[in-house]
Order: structure tokens, then sequence, then C-alpha cells
């Protein structure tokens, strides 16, 4: 079958691309759900603790940077037209729920 135009959204494309372009986001993705696990669960252990206040602070902070990382590479339209709008969800729900832990700590 002949396509009037080479494109990227070639129908036998869209399994190969998928795990090209799913791989990195899922690692990103993992990442991200590691330091917010970090940030949730391993915080100060009372007041005097600067350090592991610190330590949140630091790991809340990779959570939005990565966060912000796989929306940005989500938002291409490349990406978005072959990985679908459900790939917004997890950057979304990790860096929020790491936006409130860093607000909430103190």
């Amino acid at each position: 079958m002949t396509y009037p135009r080479e494109s990227i959204d070639l129908p036998e494309d869209q399994g190969c691309l998928r795990w090209v372009l799913g791989v990195p986001l899922g690692i990103i993705h993992l990442l991200n759900a590691v330091a917010v696990t970090g940030a949730l669960f391993a915080g100060p252990q009372a007041e005097w603790d600067h350090q592991g206040y610190e330590g949140v602070a630091a790991m809340c902070f990779v959570s939005v940077s990565l966060s912000a990382l796989g929306l940005l590479i989500t938002v291409i339209p490349s990406v978005r037209r072959t990985m679908g709008l459900w790939w917004f969800a997890p950057p979304l729900i990790l860096g929020l729920t790491a936006y409130i832990r860093g607000a909430t700590l103190g």
C-alpha cells in the first residue's frame, strides 16, 4: 500500500514507535515515582532534623522536575498523537503529590 506522503503516522510504524517513545517515558515516570515515594515515606524524624527536611525538599524538587520533563515530552505533537492522552496522567499526579508534600513540609 502506498501513501501520498511519508509520515511518522504510518499504521505499520505505530507499534514500534510506541515502544521507542514509551520506554523513555516509562523510565522517567518510574524514577519520578521513586522520588515521590522517598519524599512521602522518608520524612524528618523531628523538628531538629534539618537534613531530613532538606532531603524531602530535594526529593520533591527532583519529582517536580521529572514531572515537568515528562509533560514536555508528552506535549510534543507526534508523541501525543502516538501515545495518547492518558500519558499526561502520571506526571500530573506525581508532580501534584510532590508539590503538595513540599508545600506542607513545614
